[in-house]
């Protein structure tokens, strides 16, 4: 697909069920209701859903909508590169040809919806959205510009990581023109933290591990230390970049339990390491520098299972 035939299917569309994946981030969260409300602007009907509830710290981009009534007839997947990370409540869409369009920016999209648009250059989903919505010549507002200013701030750290780009500034400084409150977001997103998070950060700091003369840092996060905390799930998914703030560091690892005996992992890296490529190793992906999977086993199995597949990256034995 290429803007000018997602533009026509967008035109031809309605009723449509726009999926974000579980765990939601603000990239799918923006890019999902930033389309959602484009086609209601349109005279279309469209829902956004997600297998998992929607976080509170993200509400602000969803405090306008409310779900509507129609029988489904089309199918949008936003920022997810396998159907894998639909998550346990809408595994009815990882049937094969339950998805009609997906748009996304991983490397490791695995091409499941009847079409596809990728751009693996891009910092964000939201970015494509934005692009997109050029393209077409369709009316921003307020809210969508918000949306897709946290998408593209999410995604790149607050434009700190890797994958940003001179058009991610472009897309952003076009977006700051609708006189979002930028700086709150910013606030909200990166520096403010319940006590709950500060406690958590704490105890996964003090009992990080390090392998390979100190280049990898791994933190656990289990089951009960969530259940005790009482942080929302969305608030555990920032705590993956800690390991690579550690100085040396070049690959950091979270653990964080999903079951009993079910771990997803977080990947971060710098320069020397394709954190995808570990990833896939499990049935994972994601971007150079980010990226995760899921494993199975004990704890003190999946940290054997990481230790033996990273060795190569580190040239141990």
């Amino acid at each position: 697909m290429d803007f000018s035939k997602i533009k026509s299917f967008l035109e031809s569309c309605d009723n449509v069920t726009i999926l974000t994946h579980k765990s939601p981030d603000g990239d799918t969260l923006g890019a999902g209701f930033a389309l959602c409300r484009y086609l209601r602007l349109q005279g279309k009907k469209a829902n956004v859903v997600n297998s998992d509830p929607l976080p509170e710290r993200y509400s602000f981009l969803y405090d306008w909508y409310e779900p509507m009534k129609f029988v489904e007839k089309t199918v949008i997947a936003v920022d997810i590169a396998d159907t894998k990370l639909l998550g346990h409540n809408l595994e009815e869409y990882a049937e094969e040809g339950r998805i009609d369009l997906c748009i996304d920016h991983h490397v490791s999209n695995k091409y499941y919806a009847k079409y596809t648009y990728v751009n693996a250059s891009a910092s964000a989903a939201c970015q494509i959205i934005y692009e997109l919505f050029r393209y077409i010549g369709a009316s921003i507002d307020k809210t969508i510009a918000k949306c897709l200013y946290t998408g593209i701030a999410t995604d790149t750290g607050c434009f700190k990581y890797e994958n940003t780009t001179s058009a991610a500034h472009i897309a952003v400084s076009e977006l700051m023109k609708y006189n979002i409150d930028y700086a709150s977001i910013n606030r909200n997103m990166f520096d403010v933290k319940s006590r709950a998070r500060i406690r958590i950060e704490q105890a996964v700091t003090n009992n990080m591990e390090f392998f390979f003369d100190d280049r990898c840092a791994v933190i656990v996060i289990t089951a009960q230390m969530m259940e005790e905390s009482g942080m929302e799930p969305a608030e555990f998914d920032g705590l993956a970049s800690i390991p690579l703030q550690v100085e040396g560091v070049e690959m950091g690892i979270t653990i964080k339990q999903r079951h009993e005996n079910v771990w997803k992992l977080s990947v971060r890296t710098t320069d020397n390491i394709d954190a995808s490529k570990f990833c896939q190793k499990f049935g994972g992906g994601g971007h150079i520098r980010a990226a995760g999977c899921e494993l199975t086993g004990t704890l003190d199995e999946v940290k054997e299972i990481i230790r033996n597949n990273a060795s190569e990256l580190f040239g141990a034995n």
